[in-house]
């Protein structure tokens, strides 16, 4: 059975909860409590799933190393629709997170057809978003990272076509470019462990997005030489593939411990402990050592007619560059979540969770929690009317676009650096 979901399909409605089900996401709600201060991202349930986020929130409450990793594929320029995961990595970056993001243009080269020139282009606009939001870390372009691209060749070795074929329903059709361009993602998500070492890594993510983190996760597993298992009365840490002086070292590693074919038993240690020399036996040998990546995945913010916001639907969205009376132009003219006439708006109240504008609100617009919700209650009981509604949003657009612009041009210097 291959996968519904298509990180290229143009289409994001997703069933969440189904989507959930059928692929082992978990919501976010619980594990979240386990962080010292709870974003705005997830208190909104903007973010609202995860896999392996205990993992990166332990690591925030613990104060010890992690990741954090993101791409953007250049097919266009970057809108609001963006910025949410840019907030989620700047954030991550905030709470102690090494930061590294890829710009997608081999992707956006062998799927969509952009040339690369265009690549170029599109992609410094998404880094300079990204710096006007607070980001410090790692940038780059796939097609120019040398490392990054021998990482995928290594990958492509752990991958065959009927993995392809049951994660993204490839078929006889499919380019070997853009089986390539897979792969390449696949490196983009373990490159911060190659690079400063293996830690826990999240990825924020669309749900559209997730077949490439369970390639990935099923890639990580294949690199290891070890699987370390607890057994109750003692650890083991068995070979999937390790030298056999590797299978050694772990025995001298630990005193006590007994060595069989293709395992070492370890009584009286600890799981942990066992995983990380375990860890650091492998990289000795050459190997990679990498964690499973962890990631969250966040509901898309819809365009202003509803539907999708895309940069091919120019009404559904407006550029961080736009003359004022266009902007005006397509706020005024969004869809609501309002009644069909104003005395039933005043009776029945509006429906804010349906409505693009006051989503625009909640993703980006109104910051503060108190304020969001006094635009909640006005609406819910019919006090707002949509077209006042539209007035009040639009000063607060015009208010980020005059800062965020500020803060890009100011930003510049760092993408040509």
């Amino acid at each position: 059975m291959h996968s519904e979901m298509s990180p290229w399909a143009n289409n994001h409605a997703v069933d969440i909860d189904r989507t959930f089900a059928d692929f082992g996401i978990e919501p976010i709600g619980p594990v979240a409590e386990r962080l010292p201060e709870i974003p705005p991202f997830i208190s909104r349930k903007i973010v609202v799933g995860h896999r392996d986020y205990g993992l990166i929130a332990d690591a925030i409450r613990n104060r010890t190393r992690f990741h954090v990793l993101t791409g953007f594929m250049p097919s266009g320029l970057p809108h609001l629709g963006h910025l949410m995961v840019m907030k989620e990595v700047v954030w991550h970056v905030e709470q102690g997170g090494c930061g590294y993001v890829a710009v997608a243009d081999r992707e956006a080269h062998a799927v969509r057809g952009i040339s690369w020139e265009k690549c170029r282009e599109y992609g410094k606009q998404y880094l300079q978003c990204l710096y006007a939001l607070g980001f410090s870390g790692k940038t780059y372009f796939q097609s120019r990272n040398e490392r990054v691209k021998d990482l995928a060749f290594e990958s492509s070795i752990k991958v065959n076509f009927s993995d392809l074929q049951a994660i993204y329903g490839f078929g006889q059709d499919t380019s070997l470019g853009h089986a390539m361009s897979v792969i390449t993602q696949v490196a983009d998500i373990l490159f911060p462990q190659l690079d400063a070492g293996p830690a826990p890594t999240i990825v924020p993510v669309g749900l559209d997005q997730d077949p490439h983190l369970r390639l990935t996760r099923d890639v990580a597993y294949k690199f290891r030489m070890f699987t370390v298992e607890d057994r109750g009365s003692h650890i083991s840490a068995r070979s999937k593939n390790a030298p056999e002086e590797a299978l050694a070292a772990v025995h001298r590693a630990f005193p006590g411990s007994k060595k069989y074919e293709g395992h070492v038993d370890i009584p009286g240690a600890e799981y942990d402990r066992v995983q990380e020399v375990v860890r650091a036996i492998e990289i000795g040998h050459g190997g990679f050592g990498f964690f499973p990546p962890s990631s969250t995945y966040h509901i898309f913010m819809p365009g202003l007619q509803g539907g999708k916001m895309s940069s091919s639907i120019p009404e559904s969205l407006f550029g961080f560059y736009e003359p004022d009376a266009a902007v005006k132009k397509k706020i005024m003219a969004a869809l609501t979540g309002g009644r069909m006439t104003l005395d039933e708006q005043r009776r029945l109240g509006g429906e804010p969770d349906r409505c693009p504008v006051f989503l625009l609100n909640l993703f980006h617009m109104a910051t503060d929690d108190a304020e969001l919700a006094e635009i909640r209650r006005r609406c819910v009981q019919g006090e707002l009317t949509c077209g006042q509604c539209k007035k009040e949003t639009l000063e607060r657009v015009r208010t980020f676009l005059r800062e965020f612009r500020e803060k890009m041009d100011e930003a510049e210097h760092l993408v040509e650096e």
